[in-house]
């Protein structure tokens, strides 16, 4: 069985998406890893990400209106599908169970 993985930036770029819900599309989320992880990421670097995660078919997206602010250009609005939230579970879940672990980190 092939079972499918995310790289780091893709798990970071999934959960913006996650977090951001209607408001996710590619400076929303440039600007949000900015604030949240204090990391920096070029805009280019966040759409072939999210290119590749619309084809895993763990994000969807969709033409959102024209703007003035933008000279008339729509966003492409991105949002998360089932599938890439359960992919989120998954990953939360293996992360927690391998700092479990760590006897430093366990907590419980």
């Amino acid at each position: 069985m092939n079972k499918e993985y995310l790289g780091e930036f893709e798990e970071l770029v999934l959960t913006m998406v996650a977090l951001l819900q209607e408001d996710a599309y590619g400076n929303s989320i440039v600007n949000e890893i900015k604030q949240r992880v204090d990391r920096e990421c070029n805009l280019s670097a966040v759409h072939v990400t999210l290119y590749r995660l619309e084809d895993k078919g763990l994000i969807k997206s969709k033409m959102g209106g024209a703007t003035n602010a933008r000279g008339g250009r729509r966003k492409r609005i991105f949002t998360i599908t089932n599938a890439g939230l359960s992919m989120l579970r998954v990953m939360k879940e293996a992360r927690i169970d391998l700092w479990k672990l760590i006897p430093r980190l366990n907590y419980d």
